[in-house]
């Protein structure tokens, strides 16, 4: 199904926090709930990955994705001082607001991966009446400890390899401190591939170039422009929000909600390790939740079990959709 088919299929930017800001609408009905996609990074946009690979999911929602702050569509005039979690919070809720306006609702469905779990968490915690349920992958729990256990995970499957030249780069980097690299951006790009190489982002072991870049460089979806604000708003949001969003501590900051809160998590994940999900969701209090683990999936279950991940986020929004449509 291609989005230049469906009645609503609206691209456009929105002035959120000052900002215009680039979003996508798709969908098949008015009436269907609305699904807003909060993409990773920071900085790290999945507007092509939507539009490519999941326009099947209008038939039940009105999909929404957004080139956050400082990125793609939404990377030019961006002021590096506005890349704060703050605003970011802010500008999802102004988005929210904005949606509900022009769809003729009342809250909207979030679904966030990676960094976007961070996002969706504030937000979630911050604007529980216009937020109708949340599911999570890749989710982040506490980002200090997120990035000890990635790098000793690399380490380890570079130790086994015996492979001295990823041996030396991680070296090199060192263990990180704080949750930070040194060279900060470059270091946590240096060992996200390697993460990649071994298998803890991806279970094809995808490399960062064809899993990542390519996809970006080869996407109708994206206007030359707007690759090249992605390829710039990479590092620049990186740079400017890691310090601040590497230091949460969501077990023991945030883990009650007055919304219903969900988690699928990939059981070979090393990007946000698995290892540290159950017991952030045993602690979570909310009026509805659960955790699904994806056997088959390392960071992103959405993408390596689209299947099993939208029948079962089809099960969870739209049975909460029947008992309270929004």
């Amino acid at each position: 199904m291609s989005g230049s088919y469906l009645p609503i299929d609206r691209k456009e930017q929105v002035p959120l926090g000052g900002l215009p800001q680039t979003i996508h609408v798709w969908g098949t009905r008015k009436s269907n709930p609305i699904l807003l996609i909060l993409h990773g990074g920071p900085g790290v946009p999945n507007r092509h990955g939507i539009a490519a690979k999941h326009m099947d999911l209008t038939g039940d929602f009105t999909v929404v994705a957004w080139d956050q702050r400082g990125t793609g569509g939404s990377y030019f005039g961006c002021d590096p001082a506005s890349l704060t979690l703050d605003q970011l919070v802010s500008d999802c809720i102004e988005l929210m607001r904005y949606l509900c306006s022009l769809l003729g609702k009342k809250k909207v469905y979030l679904l966030g991966g990676s960094w976007g779990t961070e996002l969706g968490t504030f937000v979630c915690a911050r604007a529980p009446e216009l937020t109708a349920g949340y599911i999570g992958y890749g989710q982040v729990v506490n980002g200090v400890e997120n990035e000890t256990r990635s790098y000793a995970y690399t380490l380890r499957k570079a130790e086994e390899a015996g492979d001295q030249e990823d041996l030396e780069i991680l070296r090199r980097i060192g263990p990180p401190e704080g949750g930070q690299y040194k060279p900060a951006f470059e270091g946590l790009m240096a060992q996200r591939k390697l993460l990649a190489k071994y298998g803890g982002h991806s279970v094809k072991k995808e490399s960062y170039l064809k899993g990542t870049v390519l996809p970006i460089l080869r996407s109708p979806e994206l206007s030359i422009r707007e690759k090249w604000g992605v390829a710039k708003g990479y590092q620049l949001c990186l740079s400017q929000m890691w310090p601040t969003i590497v230091n949460y501590d969501f077990l023991r900051d945030m883990h009650t909600f007055e919304v219903p809160y969900y988690i699928f998590q990939g059981r070979k994940d090393e990007n946000t390790p698995s290892s540290l999900i159950q017991e952030y969701y045993d602690a979570i209090i909310a009026p509805d939740k659960d955790l699904v683990w994806f056997e088959h999936s390392a960071h992103g279950p959405l993408g390596e079990e689209p299947a099993k991940f939208k029948r079962c986020m089809r099960d969870k929004f739209l049975s909460l959709e029947r008992s309270d449509p929004t």
